[in-house]
């Protein structure tokens, strides 16, 4: 089984456990603001840490990685559409391998 596989098979996991574990132990609805704010972001929390070491070593430096991170994370703060930030990000790491390799 390859590796990228086995991350899937992982973060599915993960994330059906997170969804399904509060299902089977809490019988009355949770009125904790704080516990039910908590339980809505684990997911996105869980699936963001396990992708984020992927899509810093998935290109053939790690500083064209990290500069398309940094681009995205300011694209994605300056209110940029999805698209736009995986465009620009892919652009990034083209131009910077280009000129760093």
């Amino acid at each position: 089984m390859s590796h990228t596989v086995l991350q899937i098979i992982v973060m599915t996991l993960v994330t059906y456990a997170v969804r399904v574990i509060p299902l089977s132990l809490f019988r009355k609805r949770i009125k904790n603001r704080w516990v039910r704010s908590f339980l809505y972001y684990v997911p996105y929390v869980s699936l963001a840490v396990m992708t984020f070491p992927a899509m810093i070593y998935a290109t053939n430096s790690i500083y064209s990685g990290i500069l398309a991170f940094v681009v995205g994370l300011v694209l994605t703060w300056n209110n940029a559409s999805l698209p736009k930030t995986a465009v620009a990000c892919c652009l990034v790491v083209l131009i910077s391998e280009f000129f760093l390799i």
